[in-house]
């Protein structure tokens, strides 16, 4: 079979992002009158949360005029949102690359480089803040080279959040979602939600979630107070901020796995962990959160807790 390689193409696909399913946690936590449901996030195209973003990055990107088949999409990330670069990029024909950090699961550098994304290294003591710096200084010296995503500051970070995530999550509550918790990475997730269910109901709390150490193995969450902050970050419309032990979020990995049937990583355990902790608060409502990714991009850290 001859394989016809075109350099680029105008493919729709937005049917292929986002439109999760939001699943109810019913035996890890069970309450009368509160329900907590999570929304499962791998099951779309690039494996993520982060191909909303990435997507609607691409595509405002190209419709600007500011991305094409002659630039390379540049950007920094711990792993996933480069996955979602990397994979909508082959699907349509764009060059990705990607600064991140050394010490990337082996099963995210295995997909980057299927998907043809060219990987630029940084220290894994530095981060993404280190990955963000090495990005900014290569766009610098080449800005003709690359269309600089910068997911951190990128206001379409959140709208991805704001116009499709949150909308989901209100047609599939019924519009009774009370309460929303997320980990704080890029934060886009979080000001998305926030901006438009708050807009929705005044009423509806947003909780975010943070490491409770600066060195953690939650990968793509930020330790606010000793990390860069994004651009995008809005405080105030955060109502609460609770803190996340990750070994905590590991054995709660086996829990999700044994009594709900889902293996997830380790950033959706610790979400779990916070919207338990939020639902045990209060009387009664609609607790919501998301599973970023599942386990299949861990398998060093899935294999120690599974012996």
């Amino acid at each position: 079979m001859q394989l016809v390689e075109t350099a680029f193409i105008n493919r729709d696909l937005s049917g292929m992002i986002g439109n999760t399913p939001l699943f109810h946690i019913n035996r890890i936590f069970n309450k009368p009158e509160t329900n907590i449901y999570a929304k499962l996030e791998w099951m779309q195209m690039g494996g993520s949360i982060k191909s909303r973003p990435a997507y609607r990055i691409i595509e405002k990107a190209l419709q600007a005029g500011e991305l094409d088949h002659e630039k390379e999409l540049l950007d920094a990330s711990s792993g996933n949102t480069a996955i979602s670069y990397a994979a909508i990029g082959a699907a349509l024909g764009i060059k990705v690359t990607i600064c991140l950090p050394e010490n990337a699961s082996r099963e995210r550098i295995t997909n980057l480089k299927a998907h043809g994304a060219k990987l630029i290294y940084t220290s894994r003591f530095g981060g993404t803040d280190e990955a963000q710096a090495k990005a900014k200084e290569m766009k610098k010296q080449d800005p003709e080279r690359y269309y600089y995503a910068d997911q951190y500051n990128n206001p379409n970070n959140w709208k991805a959040h704001y116009h499709h995530t949150a909308e989901e999550i209100l047609s599939q509550t019924d519009g009774a979602v009370t309460h929303v918790v997320v980990g704080l990475g890029t934060t886009g997730t979080a000001m998305g939600l926030g901006r438009r269910l708050k807009e929705f109901n005044p009423e509806i709390k947003l909780i975010g979630l943070q490491p409770d150490v600066a060195m953690h193995n939650l990968e793509g969450w930020k330790h606010l107070e000793t990390a860069l902050v994004p651009g995008i970050y809005d405080q105030s419309l955060i109502d609460a901020k609770l803190e996340i032990d990750s070994d905590q979020a590991l054995l709660m990995v086996k829990a999700i796995a044994a009594k709900e049937g889902l293996m997830v990583s380790p950033s959706s355990a610790a979400n779990l962990l916070g919207a338990i902790a939020v639902a045990n608060e209060i009387e009664s409502g609609t607790v919501v959160t998301v599973f970023p990714d599942n386990a299949e991009r861990y398998s060093e850290i899935i294999n120690s807790i599974f012996p």
